[in-house]
């Protein structure tokens, strides 16, 4: 089923491609060709954080916590200082146990500029 093509680019072009391609990409291509695409789709998700948000000139374009304007960084920086999950759960309501745990994979692949925002905001 198409989703309607007038309604926008984004996501539903998205849904269109993807439907395009399972009813006729897909059947044409090799086992082989399919572990490749598999393997490139695996890659490409890797660097996608559901949860986590950079917006320019929101909280200098860090990555915050979606929806919010609470950065990684500051709860990274909570964290090294000793708070408990349940401690910044409490400081933020909005704050899902979820949203800890999307943060804590961000600051995981992306170190170097977690470190940085830290710094830059101990200087300020």
């Amino acid at each position: 089923m198409l989703v309607h093509k007038s309604s926008g680019f984004g996501y539903v072009w998205a849904v269109n491609a993807l439907e395009e391609a399972k009813q006729s990409l897909l059947p044409r291509l090799t086992p082989r060709e399919k572990a490749e695409l598999l393997a490139l789709l695996e890659r490409e998700t890797a660097r996608v954080f559901p949860g986590i948000e950079k917006t320019p000139k929101v909280c200098g374009g860090s990555a915050c916590i979606a929806g919010t304007r609470i950065p990684v960084w500051g709860l990274e920086e909570a964290r090294r200082q000793g708070a408990t999950e349940a401690q910044l759960l409490v400081s933020y309501p909005v704050l899902r146990a979820e949203n800890l745990a999307q943060a804590w994979a961000y600051v995981e692949r992306h170190r170097a500029e977690i470190e940085q925002d830290i710094r830059e905001n101990a200087e300020a």
